[in-house]
């Protein structure tokens, strides 16, 4: 997947290689689990889709920012969640869930490509689908985490104080 930065995105730069290429040493798993469930929440919910992304509210990305934080870090674009079961993901049913998401917004993005408008992830004919995948994700991880699946998603700048690294 390629993407192009912007002053407000969460795209950061190149990956570092230990395993396959994947960053093992880059992020701790609470960090990639954060940005894993703040992409699920924003793709899950079609009210913010509206009233956010296509609104053109910059303090939350856009769809291209979510699906980054969703497989980018993590390399769930190039195999399953159930490779980080008892790491980022509590079980197999959280890493089935949050497969089934990636799958369905990854054909998506690779059929309307990565710098599409929003309009057209949100018209296209599978998004309803791709939305509810990710909201049985999203759900399945905040009640696994304390948390209500229903609050409003953070904002970028919220995600990056709540998954900064103590020094």
């Amino acid at each position: 997947m390629t993407v192009q930065g912007s002053e407000n995105s969460s795209r950061r730069g190149r990956r570092s290689s230990t395993m396959g290429g994947m960053p093992t040493n880059d992020m701790p798993w609470w960090r990639w689990r954060s940005n894993v469930r703040s992409a699920l929440h924003m793709l899950s919910d079609p009210g913010f889709q509206r009233d956010c992304w296509l609104a053109g509210r910059e303090e939350y990305g856009d769809v291209t920012d979510a699906v980054y934080r969703l497989v980018e870090d993590t390399w769930l674009d190039n195999w399953s969640a159930d490779k980080y079961v008892g790491t980022i993901f509590r079980d197999a049913q959280e890493a089935a869930l949050v497969d089934a998401a990636v799958l369905r917004v990854l054909r998506i993005m690779h059929e309307v490509g990565p710098d599409a408008l929003v309009s057209a992830y949100l018209d296209h004919p599978g998004w309803p689908e791709a939305v509810l995948a990710a909201r049985e994700a999203h759900v399945a991880l905040a009640v696994s985490d304390g948390e209500s699946p229903d609050e409003a998603p953070r904002t970028l700048e919220v995600l990056r104080i709540l998954t900064r690294s103590a020094s």
